[in-house]
């Protein structure tokens, strides 16, 4: 694969800008593990190769789990995460895949996600989850080289 263009290079204010988020989830309080895995779900749903292969290494590198990191695609089925986990899970399915269903973020997954994380936490997890999707369509349409930067 090729990349098409390098969005860092080019729109490097916005890349800033979005960094600075990153800088608030790294200390919103939010549990890094649960950060990582939000994000590599959301970045297999939406099929991008590079993000899915930076957290996974960023999580690797950070203690996590290879069954964790394997079997995340799997969540559902697979025993090695936390209910805190599976809540955080079920919302970054939800939020990224809005056009799938009528009622794109459901009260159940919604009460599940409340009922583990404050509303401050709740609203990190938010974040996350729009700045991963941001992430995700910016390496997707450019083409961004798994290991090459954005």
């Amino acid at each position: 694969m090729t990349a098409r263009i390098r969005v860092r290079e080019l729109a490097p204010e916005a890349i800033e800008a979005m960094r600075g988020v990153e800088r608030f989830l790294h200390g919103c309080g939010l549990p890094h593990a649960t950060l990582e895995l939000v994000k590599i779900r959301a970045s297999q749903i939406n099929g991008c190769a590079f993000c899915v292969d930076m957290h996974a290494r960023d999580a690797k590198k950070a203690g996590e789990s290879d069954e964790r990191l394997w079997s995340v695609a799997a969540w559902r089925e697979a025993p090695y995460y936390t209910d805190a986990e599976r809540a955080a899970l079920a919302l970054a399915e939800a939020g990224t895949r809005l056009a799938d269903r009528p009622d794109p973020v459901p009260d159940e997954v919604w009460a599940e996600a409340a009922r583990h994380y404050s509303q401050e936490e709740l609203a990190a997890l938010i974040v996350a989850v729009a700045q991963i999707n941001a992430w995700n369509r910016i390496c997707v349409i450019s083409r961004t080289v798994p290991g090459s930067g954005v």
